[in-house]
């Protein structure tokens, strides 16, 4: 069997990663491996190579247009030739990227069959969210659809799709779970932390950080909470180019600022911080994973169970200070994402029935 997974974010290749574990326990399936190009952090995701040995990719297609219509095309048109050339049993999608949905359109027109992880995602207010509309549209050309939680599950059934779901876990579970006993805690002692006593920030998207008004309501927050508890805010290229434009440099003068961070290191503050803050999808779901709870500077998430139990909140930066500070008791609910075998749960899927 040839399977041919398509990647083209950090987020996918920590999925793929997952998959590539579980495949080395498999001699009956071939993986061919394609990058789109969309975009990669070599400081985030090259740790996936060099610790779990991942293989490189077969092909990197080269495409990073900044216009969705023109990358997805593009994607749509390459993406095409690779598969009429690998002639692949299954395409193998992750998450919600325009590489996801121009590799589902692509195999759907030649008649090849969807696999889609990380299906069932979907957000309360989903207008205008381009994510949102590369769920829908994966997930209704899918063939398989290997859903992360119950909630995923529920709402597939909820828009008449039933057949070939499946609640297998997160495969990002599976990582964290692999990684662990590698995690990186030297950045405790470097900083001067002390564990339980320090929040954690990541903030980068462009709804937060490209506004002025918006970026500095968020600083003027945490720096009032930085005067109380320590604060480690790893920046990030883009909101470290806004802040230098906004001039908003004084904001960062009471937080603990570093280059960004590998995932080893970033889980090992995750799992001796507070709480956390921060704007990534990914992330608020690591920080469940390490038992921490996080404020999400976002209007709206697909991981809506954590919402929805109070794990975590959706916040504005007025709400900050009290998530941080708030003594209300939240019981940690085990298992939302599954146990931990979510890849050998999806290869053993594909292998029965394809």
């Amino acid at each position: 069997m040839k399977i041919l997974s398509i990647v083209g974010a950090r987020p996918q290749f920590v999925k793929e990663a997952a998959i590539q574990c579980a495949l080395k326990q498999s001699e009956k399936i071939t993986e061919v491996l394609v990058h789109t190009g969309q975009h990669y952090d070599a400081n985030m995701s090259g740790v996936f190579f060099d610790v779990l040995s991942m293989k490189a990719p077969d092909y990197n297609l080269g495409i990073s247009e900044t216009l969705h219509g023109a990358m997805t095309g593009r994607m749509l048109i390459q993406l095409e030739q690779v598969m009429i050339k690998e002639k692949p049993d299954i395409v193998l999608l992750y998450g919600d990227t325009n590489s996801t949905t121009a590799g589902a359109l692509a195999a759907r027109k030649l008649k090849l069959q969807v696999a889609h992880i990380e299906a069932g995602l979907r957000q309360k207010k989903p207008k205008y969210i381009p994510e949102e509309a590369n769920r829908v549209v994966t997930d209704h050309m899918s063939d398989f659809l290997f859903c992360p939680s119950q909630v995923a599950v529920d709402n597939l059934n909820k828009e008449n799709i039933y057949d070939g779901v499946y609640f297998t876990g997160d495969v990002m579970y599976d990582i964290f779970l692999k990684m662990q006993p590698s995690f990186d805690y030297s950045m405790i002692d470097e900083l001067r932390l002390v564990q339980d006593n320090y929040i954690l920030m990541t903030l980068h998207r462009d709804f937060n950080v490209d506004n002025k008004d918006v970026l500095t309501k968020i600083l003027i927050e945490i720096s009032r909470i930085a005067k109380e508890i320590p604060v480690v805010y790893p920046l990030h290229p883009r909101t470290r180019k806004r802040i230098q434009e906004f001039g908003l440099e004084d904001l960062l003068s009471d937080l603990i600022i570093t280059e960004p961070v590998d995932y080893l290191k970033l889980m090992g503050l995750t799992e001796n911080c507070f709480k956390a803050i921060t704007d990534s999808g990914g992330y608020q779901k690591e920080t469940y994973f390490a038992g921490k709870r996080a404020a999400v500077l976002m209007p709206e998430t697909g991981w809506i169970e954590l919402i929805d139990n109070d794990w975590n909140i959706l916040a504005e930066p007025s709400d900050l200070y009290d998530f941080v500070y708030s003594k209300k008791s939240v019981q940690y609910e085990r298992n939302i994402y599954g146990r931990g075998n979510a890849s050998e749960e999806i290869l053993r899927i594909i292998k029965g029935v394809v």
